[in-house]
C-alpha cells in the first residue's frame, strides 16, 4: 500500500465548537513565539528539562536551545543516501547527546543517528536494508535503551531495540501478527511512548480496526488491542502518551478530505491500555497529531516530571495538549472531558513539555511556540 504521511497541503476543514468550563478558561497557558533560525518544517520536539530542547525536521534539519528558546541553533544531519531525508523523531538526553529517526525515498533512508557532541558529528547506528519498511517513530526508557517501531512488511512488524544506546536488534520475532495494510503515522514521532523502564504503546491504523500494540516487559513480549478509533488507508490513532503506567491518551483521525466519520478522534485508557473510551469530540478541525502531558515524556535525560512545580499549587496530573496540523490545537483540563481551543495557533506538528510551564509546539516553516500553563 502507498505509506501515509500527513500532507500540509490537504485543506478541507470544519468548524466544531469548543467544549469549556469557566475554571478551564481561567488557566489559559501563555502562548510566546520563538525564532527557531529555519524555514523548514519541524515535525518532532524532545525537551531535556526547561533549558535544553531539540526539535527535527525536513531536509535533515535539527534545532536546538540551550536557554528555553530564547536562541535556538539549527544544523544539519549528514545522511548518506539521498539528498531528501526528512528528521521524523528526535530524542533528546542533553544538551551534548540526542538521537534521531530519518526517512527518505529509499530503504536505506531509514536509518538512526545519534550525536554525542551537541550536533557537531552525527553516527549512523542503523540503516534499513529490509523493501517496504517505513520507520515512523521511536521512545526511550533511559539514555541508551529505547525502540523503534516500522509499518508491517508481509505482516510483521520489523521492530528495533537498542539496550546499549549503540547498536540496534531487530525484535520482528516478538511482534504480534500484523493486520492486512496495518501501519503507524509519522506526524510527529510519537505513534510510540515508552514509561517506567519497560511499558511500551504503539498506536496502528490503515487496517480494518485500529490497535494498541503494548509490552510490559520491555519488548520481549506484547499483546493487541483494539481501539474505538476509526481505521482505513487514511484513519487511525496517530499519536500516543501515558503519564504513568495505568492511564493515557490517543489521538487521530482521518487525512481523507470526504469521509463518513470526524476528522479528529480521542481516547483514553485507565487500565494500562487494555481498553479505550472515546473522550468527547476535540475542539480542532483535522486530525490530531500530537498529544502530550505536561510533563517529560520525550527527553530522557531530564527524568520524568509529575506535573507539578513549586510554583503553582496546580494539579496538572491530567492536563494534555493537542496539535492538529491546519486544525488548530486545543487542550484538555481532563484527559478530555472537557476541552478548549487554543485559538489562532495552527501550523503546528508536535508539542512536548518538560513541565507545566516549559511546553514547546513545533510546525511549519520552522514556527515554534512556547507554551506555559500558569
Amino acid at each position: 500500500m502507498t505509506k501515509r504521511t500527513p500532507a500540509v497541503f490537504l485543506l478541507a476543514v470544519f468548524a466544531f465548537a469548543a467544549l469549556t468550563t469557566p475554571a478551564a478558561l481561567s488557566q489559559q497557558p501563555t502562548l510566546t513565539p520563538q525564532n527557531s533560525n529555519t524555514s523548514q518544517l519541524l515535525i518532532a520536539v524532545s525537551p531535556v528539562d526547561e533549558n535544553v530542547v531539540w526539535a527535527v525536521g525536513t531536509s535533515s534539519t535539527y534545532v536546538v536551545t540551550t536557554d528555553g528558546g530564547n536562541t535556538w541553533r539549527t544544523g544539519l544531519v549528514p545522511t548518506q543516501n539521498s539528498a531528501d531525508v526528512q528528521l521524523r523523531d528526535v530524542q533528546a538526553v542533553s544538551d551534548q547527546v540526542a538521537y534521531v529517526l530519518a526517512i527518505g525515498n529509499f530503504p536505506q533512508d531509514f536509518a538512526i543517528y545519534k550525536t554525542e557532541d551537541g550536533g557537531t558529528t552525527w553516527t549512523q547506528q542503523f540503516e534499513n536494508q529490509l523493501a517496504g519498511a517505513f520507520y515512523d517513530c521511536f521512545a526511550f526508557w533511559t539514555p541508551t535503551s529505547g525502540i523503534a517501531h516500522s509499518d508491517s512488511v508481509n505482516g510483521v512488524f520489523p521492530d528495533l531495540r537498542t539496550t546499549d544506546g549503540m547498536t540496534w536488534q531487530s525484535i520482528a520475532n516478538n511482534m504480534p501478527p500484523a493486520l492486512p495494510g496495518e501501519a503507524s503515522f509519522a506526524a510527529s514521532g510519537t505513534c510510540i511512548a515508552a514509561q517506567g523502564t519497560s511499558n511500551a504503546w504503539i498506536v496502528t491504523g490503515g487496517a480494518s480496526v485500529s490497535r494498541v500494540l503494548k509490552t510490559t516487559d520491555g519488548g520481549n513480549t506484547w499483546t493487541a488491542v483494539d481501539t474505538p478509533l476509526h481505521s482505513s488507508p487514511t484513519a487511525g490513532p496517530f499519536s500516543v502518551a501515558f503519564r504513568d503506567a495505568t492511564n493515557g491518551i490517543m489521538g487521530g483521525g482521518d487525512l481523507s478530505a470526504v469521509n463518513t466519520y470526524t476528522n479528529a478522534q480521542a481516547a483514553t485508557s485507565h487500565d494500562g491500555g487494555q481498553t479505550w473510551q472515546l473522550t468527547p469530540e476535540p475542539p480542532v478541525t483535522y486530525p490530531i497529531f500530537c498529544v502530550s502531558y505536561l510533563t517529560n515524556t520525550t527527553g530522557v535525560g531530564g527524568g520524568n516530571h509529575n506535573g507539578t512545580t513549586k510554583r503553582s499549587p496546580t494539579d496538572y496530573t491530567q492536563y494534555v495538549v493537542i496539535t492538529a496540523d491546519i486544525g488548530g490545537a486545543a487542550w484538555t483540563p481532563d484527559e478530555g472531558a472537557t476541552w478548549n481551543q487554543l485559538p489562532g495557533v495552527s501550523g503546528y506538528w508536535a508539542v512536548a513539555f518538560a513541565n507545566p510551564q516549559n511546553g514547546w509546539m513545533v510546525g511549519q516553516n520552522g514556527s515554534i511556540l512556547k507554551v506555559s500553563f500558569p
